[in-house]
C-alpha cells in the first residue's frame, strides 16, 4: 500500500479517535469530578459525612473500574443502541468510553482533593464559609494541578480504550490497525498507526505535565495558596476594626 493510499485512511482514523476521546473525556470529567468530590465530602470526618452514601458511591465506582473495557462494551450494547441507535462506529463507542472513564476519573479526583491542606478548609469554615464555598474556593482551586494531571492520565487511558473499541467495529486508529495491519497484512500501515498513537500520547503527556507544573508554580502547594493569602490579608483588617471598637 502506497502513502497516497494510506493518507486518507489515517486522516479519517485520527479524526474518529479525536472525536471519541474528546467527547468521552468531556463526559468523564463532568461526571467524575462531582463524584470524586462527593466521595471526599461524605467520607468519615468530611463536611457532609454520610457513611451509607459514601459506601454506595464507592462501590459503584469500584464496580465500574473493575470491569475490563471489552466486557463493558458488550454489557452496554443495548444501552448504546438506545442512546445512539447503533452499536458500531465512533459515535457508539463514545458511550462505553465515557461510562468507563467516569469512575476512573472519579478515583483520581478523590486522591487529588484529599491532598488539599485541611487547615485551609477549617480556616474558611471559621470565616463562615459553607460547603459549596469551600468546594469552589478551596478544594478545586488547590487541587487544580493534580486535577490537570488526572485529566491527562484519563485522556491517555481513553486513547487505549478507543484502540480496543476499534477491534470490535468502534472505528478510529485501532480499527484501522486491525482491518488493514492485521487482517490484510499491511504491516507498514500498522506500524505507522502505532507511531501516531505513541506521538499523540507523548504530546498529551507533555502538555498535561507542563500545565500542571505551571499551575503549581503560580500558587499551588509549593507556595502560599491564594486562599491562605486572602486569610492573611483579612487578619490585619479584622484587628484594625477591633482597635477602633
Amino acid at each position: 500500500m502506497t502513502w497516497s493510499e494510506m493518507q486518507p485512511l489515517l486522516e479519517q482514523a485520527c479524526t474518529e479517535t479525536l472525536v471519541m476521546v474528546g467527547w468521552s473525556t468531556l463526559i468523564a470529567v463532568v461526571g467524575g469530578l462531582p463524584l470524586g468530590i462527593l466521595l471526599v465530602l461524605t467520607d468519615k470526618g468530611g463536611l457532609l459525612q454520610n457513611t451509607v452514601v459514601n459506601k454506595v458511591i464507592g462501590q459503584i465506582v469500584n464496580i465500574g473500574r473493575s470491569l475490563p473495557f471489552i466486557i463493558l462494551m458488550v454489557a452496554l450494547m443495548n444501552f448504546t443502541r438506545w442512546v445512539t441507535g447503533t452499536t458500531i462506529g465512533s459515535e457508539a463507542a463514545i458511550v462505553p468510553l465515557a461510562i468507563g472513564g467516569i469512575p476512573f476519573f472519579a478515583r483520581l479526583v478523590e486522591t487529588a482533593v484529599r491532598e488539599v491542606d485541611h487547615g485551609l478548609v477549617e480556616a474558611v469554615q471559621a470565616m463562615g464559609g459553607n460547603t459549596w464555598t469551600i468546594v469552589r474556593k478551596v478544594l478545586v482551586p488547590e487541587a487544580l494541578p493534580s486535577l490537570i494531571a488526572s485529566t491527562t492520565t484519563t485522556v491517555i487511558a481513553l486513547i487505549g480504550y478507543s484502540a480496543m473499541a476499534g477491534t470490535v467495529g468502534g472505528g478510529g486508529l485501532g480499527d484501522l490497525a486491525v482491518r488493514y495491519g492485521y487482517q490484510r497484512f499491511e504491516t507498514g500501515l500498522m506500524w505507522i498507526t502505532v507511531a501516531v498513537l505513541a506521538v499523540a500520547i507523548s504530546l498529551i503527556q507533555f502538555a498535561g505535565d507542563y500545565a500542571a507544573r505551571a499551575l503549581h508554580r503560580r500558587g499551588g502547594r509549593s507556595g502560599s495558596s491564594p486562599r491562605l493569602r486572602l486569610l492573611k490579608a483579612e487578619e490585619p483588617a479584622a484587628a484594625d476594626v477591633g482597635k477602633v471598637a
